[in-house]
């Protein structure tokens, strides 16, 4: 059904009459494909829903199928109104194509999407177990045969289960073979080596399953073991050595392990043929009947059913010599030394060859009972022996060792030493006099073997800076003229025949501290503001004296003495002071916890003149917009001088006052100022002597804005002798009212009159004589609301009008004369003609641009 209406701006009319229309009818949607509801090995049971009729109702089904003989050619096996049908007579295990169509009366849908259902088939006999092709030694590969009583277009599923000894059953399957082979094969991975598995197989198929094989019993593989531990050597002799080691940390899953030992004479890398000296389960072999200082690689390995393992790496092993013969007697190579000697022997005669072969250097005093000690033990057979006294007497002998043991000590050997020269002095010891005089004494030394003939004192800062102050045969030194305070090192050194021994190690000492030095620099420093000060500073009262940190000979300066004329001023432990109401000709002196320094030079200095007062700040004029300010000479304590500076500040919204001028002229004028506001002013003098006070602060009112000049008064001519008066409007000036006056002049009247004062910005006049002229002018007045006082503006220009008799009515602008001249364009007009003036010429500049690209 449908209805009409209409609607014309917003308002909607009323509905007209309903009409009904009814669309044709068309053949049935194409329906959805077949579904099996049951089935045996001879039949199918086939249902389907109906599709959507599209206005005509279904009469009949149309069924077809292509009897299974799979050439895409359908023929109808069923055709009526039941939505469902049972195909007989089919073969088992047998698949069957379907598709299904509807009719109505108006004709036939398209077929539904073809669908295969299968018949079942007869249960398939027992499958055989299945066999075992390969076994690796983490998997196995089995085959089996596809059961004889299934059909070649059956999906067949096989199931293979697994069990291992822990008799846990693994489902492995099932595998889905479309294939028409009649083998089928699978590879089982992840097992475990050497173990023993159970297999059996299930078949089964969307009707029926079967019951498992009989069992298949296999084993996967041993690998083969990893090599042993790396073998350890004990027990090493002349002519044996046992070798023992670990058993391999895998054994590859066979536990029944073998070991082959192989040995061959020589380096590992030299070696070029290997002889097996043990085989056996055992894990220790003892190798006999070798050559003595020979050197035997070894390596092992190990096997099994599995296989045989790596090698491991090779081990170097040595046997040991027998001890060796004595040696040569030992002999002094070159001179002796007073400090050293150079020995020199041959070792044994029948094992000079020997490579391992060491010697053992010993050595003790000329008496027979002295201690012996070991001086040198190594391979070379010469050697030299240090740190000797000089004339002294020492006994030398030698033995050969290897890795048998030591052979004989040979004969001692008498040397004496030759006198050298003294050896390393003691630290010398320092004694303090005063703050400038140090005592250096020392003690004598004659161990060197000869007697001392002189000693050397040298004195220094540091190391860097030691000089000779000292070379006698006293053992005393005295030292003056040193610093206070200061740090100060000395060494010494002995001498004799024989030359100069080593110097002694440093001794330091420091001076006392003194008093401190004078101050040598004291100048007057600039006005600044001292934290520590409690009042403020004044150039005019105050000097700030400042001066440079004397030499404090040690210690911390406690205090500063400042002398003017008799009065001594005391300042703390600082370099600089104020000090108020000072005289010139003051003298300086610094004083510490130690003593008191000499005064320092004096210094001429000048107070400052008092800063000059503030002026008194009055106002000149006040306009709306601005304020002129002036001010006359300040009341100084002093001669005014033309150098005085005046700094004038005004208040600003956050209460704070800001410097809007600075300069020596008496007079500023304040511009940009708001009407009829009160604005805060204080000034200031600066001169020479520095900046003065503010004065009290000043407030000054802006006066009220006189309102604008009005534009010439509009004329339009009435009816009759009247005409229309028109002017613009002014808005109210902080909320005060406004009024227009508007004053004429015509004929023969010498001077303006008044014809009109209101609110209202237009004014009808009556009663005007022809052809007479006329002129009109109007100003604006402001009554203030706070005082009543009323302020007028200027005139504005005047307009001319002469009134004359015509049918229609004239509009005459200010300043012009009623004509029959056409009317003049508004700005609205002539803006619009030049906005289509200039859109015209882009237009044509962008056709000449697109003709030239």
């Amino acid at each position: 059904l449908y209805d009409i209406s209409a609607v014309c701006n917003s308002v909607k009319g009323p509905h007209s009459e309903a009409r009904a229309f009814t669309t044709h009818s068309a053949p049935p949607e194409t329906p959805l494909p077949p579904r099996l509801s049951h089935r045996t090995k001879s039949s199918l049971t086939l249902q389907w829903k109906p599709p959507v009729d599209n206005g005509s109702k279904i009469t009949n089904y149309v069924l077809e199928w292509d009897e299974g003989k799979k050439n895409s050619v359908f023929r109808e096996c069923y055709f009526g109104y039941q939505r469902h049908f049972k195909v007989m007579r089919l073969c088992p295990a047998v698949g069957y194509t379907f598709r299904v169509a509807a009719l109505n009366d108006i004709g036939p849908s398209g077929f539904s999407p073809e669908v295969v259902f299968h018949t079942t088939g007869s249960l398939p006999q027992m499958p055989l177990a299945p066999r075992l092709l390969q076994a690796g030694t983490s998997w196995v590969a089995l085959e089996w045969t596809r059961p004889s009583g299934c059909s070649p277009d059956e999906a067949v599923t096989y199931t293979l289960e697994m069990q291992d000894d822990s008799k846990v059953t693994v489902v492995l399957g099932p595998k889905l073979h479309i294939s028409v082979t009649a083998l089928s094969t699978c590879r089982v991975e992840g097992l475990s080596r050497n173990t023993s598995y159970r297999f059996r197989l299930t078949t089964c198929s969307a009707e029926w399953r079967s019951t498992p094989s009989s069992v298949l019993m296999c084993r996967t593989s041993p690998d083969k073991p990893g090599p042993p531990a790396a073998p350890r050597v004990s027990a090493v002799t002349p002519h044996s050595f046992c070798v023992a080691w670990d058993p391999p940390q895998d054994d590859g899953g066979c536990g029944d392990l073998t070991y082959l030992l192989e040995m061959s004479e020589g380096n590992p890398e030299a070696v070029s043929q290997w002889e097996i000296v043990y085989r056996g389960p055992l894990q220790e072999h003892v190798c006999k009947d070798l050559n003595t200082a020979t050197r035997y690689s070894l390596r092992l390995s190990s096997n099994s059913s599995g296989g045989h393992s790596q090698y491991t790496e090779s081990l170097l092993v040595c046997t040991l010599s027998l001890p060796p013969g004595p040696c040569r007697p030992v002999t002094i190579q070159g001179s002796v030394k007073h400090r050293e000697v150079n020995l020199q022997w041959e070792g044994p005669a029948h094992d000079g060859d020997d490579e391992s072969l060491v010697y053992s250097v010993e050595m003790s005093g000329s008496e027979e009972e002295s201690d012996v000690m070991q001086v040198y033990h190594g391979a070379h057979t010469e050697c030299t022996v240090g740190s000797l006294l000089p004339g002294a007497t020492y006994r030398f002998r030698v033995r050969a060792a290897n890795d048998a043991g030591y052979g004989p000590f040979t004969e001692f050997l008498e040397v004496t030493t030759a006198a050298g020269p003294p050896g390393q002095c003691v630290v010398p010891v320092i004694s303090l006099t005063s703050h400038t005089c140090a005592v250096v004494s020392w003690e004598t030394d004659e161990s060197s073997g000869a007697d001392i003939s002189g000693y050397r004192l040298d004195w220094g800062r540091d190391q860097d800076s030691l000089e000779m102050v000292y070379s006698g045969t006293e053992t005393f030194c005295e030292i003056s003229n040193l610093e206070a305070a200061a740090s100060y090192c000395c060494r010494l050194q002995a001498t004799n025949q024989a030359g100069a021994g080593p110097y002694s190690d440093l001794a330091w000492c420091r001076m006392p501290a003194a008093a401190p030095e004078a101050v040598v620099n004291l100048y007057l420093q600039e006005p600044v503001s001292f934290p520590a000060e409690g009042e403020t500073f004044s150039p005019s009262t105050c000097l700030a004296l400042a001066w440079d940190e004397p030499n404090s000979n040690g210690q911390e300066i406690t205090c500063y003495t400042i002398a003017m004329g008799d009065t001594v001023i005391t300042a703390g432990n600082t370099t600089c002071h104020v000090i108020r109401n000072l005289q010139p000709d003051s003298e300086y002196r610094a004083e510490n916890a130690v003593g008191a320094g000499p005064f320092g030079p004096s210094l001429r200095v000048r107070t400052r003149p008092l800063p000059p007062a503030p002026p008194r700040l009055e106002c000149a004029a006040a306009g709306p917009q601005s304020l002129k300010l002036r001010w006359g000479d300040s009341n100084s304590r002093g001669p005014s001088t033309d150098e005085t500076t005046f700094i004038l500040q005004m208040e600003d919204r956050n209460q704070r006052f800001v410097p809007i001028y600075r300069g020596p002229s008496h007079t500023f004028k304040v511009q940009r100022l708001s009407e009829s506001s009160r604005y805060t002013f204080r000034i200031q003098a600066v001169s020479e002597a520095g900046e003065g006070p503010f004065s009290d602060m000043y407030s000054f009112t802006t006066a009220k804005s006189v309102p604008p000049t009005l534009k010439a008064p509009r004329v339009a001519q009435l009816e009759g002798n009247a005409c229309e008066v028109a002017w613009e409007n002014v808005p109210p000036m902080r909320g005060d009212r406004i009024s227009y006056v508007l004053q004429v002049l015509g004929g023969r009247e010498s001077e303006y009159r008044q014809v009109y004062k209101g609110e209202d910005t237009t004014f009808q006049l009556f009663g005007l004589q022809w052809n007479t002229d006329y002129r009109l002018r109007v100003f604006v007045c402001r009554r203030c609301s706070d005082t009543s006082q009323e302020l007028c503006g200027s005139f504005s220009p005047s307009t001319h009008f002469s009134p004359r008799r015509s049918n229609t009515t004239v509009a005459v602008e200010p300043g012009t004369v009623s004509t029959s001249t056409p009317k003049a364009l508004t700005d609205e007009q002539f803006a619009s003609l030049i906005v289509l003036g200039v859109a015209s010429l882009s237009i044509f500049i962008a056709y000449l641009l697109q003709l030239l690209i």
